[in-house]
């Protein structure tokens, strides 16, 4: 994981408008293709049955300097991307020990 993540809150909102604090985690690339992983900021007070509970992957996109999140709508894509994400983690666990 890149240690220059996790405290950074974004809030971002949804296609109803219902806005979402994010904690950044990590940020990776696969084919090509710049992801960002978050948590819930508020990730203490969730329910861990909640569906929106534990990691979340969005797509990365700069434009003129700015940065945007888009969602994954492809379940394909956004496994392949978690698998990736786990095997990185796994890899790194496995250093440490």
């Amino acid at each position: 994981m890149n240690e220059d993540f996790g405290g950074d809150i974004i809030t971002i909102a949804d296609e109803e408008g219902n806005e979402f604090e994010l904690e950044i985690l990590d940020e990776l690339e696969v084919d090509g293709q710049s992801y960002t992983v978050f948590v819930p900021a508020n990730i203490d007070t969730m329910n861990v049955d909640d569906p929106d509970y534990g990691l979340i992957f969005l797509r990365t996109r700069e434009e003129n300097g700015e940065i945007f999140y888009d969602s994954i709508d492809s379940d394909e894509e956004l496994d392949k991307v978690y698998e990736i994400y786990q095997a990185i983690l796994d890899a790194e666990e496995e250093e440490e020990n």
